[in-house]
């Protein structure tokens, strides 16, 4: 089992993230808050990419793609809309 940290600073709330040192030598940074983790080489790292998908989270980073950057991965828009039910067959 890993070694974990928290930043809890003896508030007597639930910490907001936690750093648990893997036994693959990874740090995985977790803010249970928002309920996401980030790994790392390094806990800077992980501390970093948390960051950053907490902030893409909480700040609606990101755009829709465009038809024609959909076309260029081979992504026909037209078959694939919001809401179809048909999984392929890979996830399936």
């Amino acid at each position: 089992m890993g070694m974990s940290i928290d930043s809890g600073h003896g508030s007597g709330r639930e910490p907001r993230i936690t750093l648990t040192h893997d036994e693959d030598g990874t740090w995985t940074a977790r803010d249970p808050e928002v309920e996401v983790s980030a790994q790392g080489e390094t806990r800077d790292e992980a501390l970093e990419n948390l960051d950053a998908v907490v902030d893409a989270i909480q700040n609606e980073v990101g755009r829709e793609p465009t038809v024609e950057a959909l076309r260029e991965l081979g992504i026909d828009p037209g078959e694939n809309t919001p809401g179809r039910v048909d999984l392929p067959d890979v996830l399936t």
